[in-house]
């Protein structure tokens, strides 16, 4: 299964990203119609071939009739709910609403509920955070990093003045990335969105070795004279082969006792360590000090991400300490494919095996969805899918 890499060299927007997402391969298709799916009347897409600093890039671009100026959270929330993105890719798309919303009430001394998103709130950027999150998942990539950001310099005009560049929220949405200053006479370079879309993808930058499987550019509206105004998106493959095509993969594995969590609560944990990055997370009974009985909380990760996974055990488990310890994961060849099921899409996760045989395993979210939407069983939809995943 691919990871991607972003090469942010002059900044990163959301206009940028999903440009260079149609150049690795989303369907323009796909894009064109998002807006109707999520019932945003009247917005056009266009997408066109651009140079930037003598590089071919992909350009986006949305035809947007009269809207309200920013909305509040709680409506952009509406907006996404309502389309049919997979419930992971709504999650996503929600946690980078959400620290835009955190970032501005905590600089403007306000709350979440009461801030009014002016930019942000906008329907090309509710566009490009959804449309990112969601191309990424279409072109089946399960990880993303990120290199420095590049953030420009000099000042910005927004919606509460003249700002000094990054911007306020946007340099606390940075906070834990690498960034660079300038180029000189650059101005912005990182928008919120480009921001928050770092801050919630990317596992931080890739420190090991790739083999390129396709790259492309995204073209920002900005033109300079003496180099390329774009963003650099890199499909990869990671990890050594081992024999019979096995993925060798360096992780580090977390694990800490609990005894004094009700289920729900590790339940709540497990699940706020999957969002946060983690690979894999198991609750196992165990039995601690005087025959109490407990479970063990085990977090597969990669190097990246540990220090950040370790510091939600802390906050989100009763634990007071945590072991960790250097894996070593064997791991099948993935890829996602996207089938046609009842008119509905769903992805489907193809393993495959060392003697060359695959193994097909729809998505459940889709598979629940499509089952919802056409009144037919689980099996029946899984079963569908996963043919037509082998046929293809």
């Amino acid at each position: 299964m691919p990871i991607a890499i972003l090469d942010p060299f002059s900044g990163i927007a959301g206009d940028m990203t999903l440009g260079a997402l149609l150049a690795v391969g989303l369907d323009a298709d796909w894009l064109r119609a998002l807006p109707q799916r999520l019932g945003l009347d009247g917005v056009t897409v266009r997408i066109a071939d651009v140079a930037r600093g003598s590089i071919a890039c992909k350009k986006v671009d949305f035809d947007i009739p009269p809207q309200p100026h920013g909305r509040h959270l709680k409506h952009i929330r509406e907006i996404v709910a309502r389309s049919d993105a997979p419930e992971g890719v709504k999650a996503r798309a929600d946690a980078a609403f959400t620290a835009i919303a955190e970032q501005e009430a905590a600089i403007h001394g306000t709350t979440v509920d009461r801030v009014h998103l002016h930019e942000v709130g906008a329907v090309d950027a509710i566009l490009d955070v959804l449309g990112s999150v969601w191309g990424f998942h279409l072109l089946g990539v399960t990880e993303v990093f990120c290199g420095p950001v590049r953030v420009g310099d000099g000042y910005v005009d927004a919606a509460h003045g003249r700002l000094p560049v990054p911007a306020p929220a946007t340099l606390r949405l940075l906070e834990g990335h690498a960034v660079r200053p300038g180029p000189e006479g650059a101005g912005e370079l990182v928008t919120p969105t480009g921001a928050a879309l770092v801050r919630v993808l990317s596992s931080g930058p890739f420190d090991g070795v790739y083999t390129p499987v396709a790259s492309g550019y995204g073209a920002g509206t900005k033109e300079f004279a003496d180099r390329a105004n774009a963003l650099r998106v890199i499909l990869a493959e990671r990890g050594a082969a081992a024999g019979g095509g096995v993925e060798v993969e360096q992780l580090v594995q977390l694990a800490c006792d609990v005894d004094d969590l009700s289920g729900e609560y590790l339940a709540g944990a497990a699940e706020r360590l999957r969002r946060a990055g983690a690979l894999d997370v198991v609750l196992l009974p165990t039995t601690m000090k005087k025959g109490r009985p407990g479970t063990r909380v085990e977090v597969l990760a990669r190097a990246a991400s540990a220090d950040a996974l370790e510091r939600v055990l802390f906050a989100e488990t009763s634990t007071i300490g945590v072991r960790r310890g250097a894996v070593e994961r064997h791991a099948l060849p993935r890829e996602v494919r996207q089938v046609t099921v009842a008119g509905h899409a769903v992805a489907v996760k193809i393993a495959t095996l060392p003697d060359g045989t695959r193994r097909a395993k729809p998505e459940y979210d889709d598979v629940e969805r499509v089952a919802l939407a056409t009144g037919r069983t689980l099996r029946d939809i899984f079963l569908e899918a996963a043919a037509l995943a082998d046929s293809n």
